[in-house]
């Protein structure tokens, strides 16, 4: 395999890692802006208190913005099975997307090469790998229904959805103690859990809670 190549960009906006804690997740985004570069200004300049360790343009390119080791501002307040400061845990990836917009195939191709080798440095699982919505259930709900978990999941670079046991019941106490389980400790009310969880594993899901919103979870 080819070496990947990355860009270098570097930002100031980042920090050390808190408690000594090292990369154990990777939290996945999107730019929520018309270009790349307009994204790479922000992240990159001071006043905006906001960075990222990489991000990856439509085209497929990709810039490094911050060390792995160090702690980039990319995930803000949330929790993900029971841990908090999410950004002491986590690698930061934004992909260039305006939030609408299908994700090419370059960028695609480009994460997976990019996800890979961070998963091997950071001995991190792909049940390990998560949206800013799933740590940020109704305050983000990035990277969106666009991307493609399911590619992800299929190459063994994300949880897969839709392999879980099928529930005894459907209640949403049941549903509850499903996405707890996998991950979806945030405090959040029924409605909103329900939309964070269909975001990532059925998108285009609606109406009210079903069995295979629980099944859908694989924990």
């Amino acid at each position: 395999m080819s070496t990947l190549h990355i860009l270098q960009r570097p930002s100031p906006n980042f920090g050390l890692r808190r408690e000594g804690l090292c990369p154990s997740l990777i939290v996945l985004h999107y730019t929520a802006m018309d270009s790349a570069e307009a994204a790479l200004e922000r992240l990159c300049t001071s006043e905006f208190e906001v960075s990222a360790h990489y991000l990856i343009c439509r085209t497929g390119t990709i810039y490094q913005l911050v060390d792995e080791d160090m702690r980039a501002w990319h995930a803000g307040a949330g929790e993900w099975a029971g841990q908090q400061d999410i950004n002491s845990r986590s690698i930061g990836i934004e992909l260039d997307n305006d939030g609408t917009s299908p994700f090419p195939e370059p960028q695609m191709a480009a994460l997976e090469a990019l996800m890979s080798g961070i998963m091997i440095r950071w001995n991190i699982p792909p049940e390990r790998v998560i949206g800013h919505s799933d740590m940020a259930p109704g305050r983000k709900v990035d990277p969106g229904p666009r991307f493609d978990w399911m590619r992800l999941a299929h190459m063994a670079l994300a949880a897969p959805s839709g392999h879980g046991s099928a529930p005894q019941v459907c209640t949403v106490e049941a549903f509850r103690a499903r996405a707890r389980a996998a991950g979806y400790t945030s405090e959040t009310d029924d409605a909103t859990l329900l939309a964070t969880v269909r975001l990532r594993h059925r998108p285009w899901a609606t109406g009210p809670l079903s069995p295979d919103d629980i099944s859908a979870l694989t924990v």
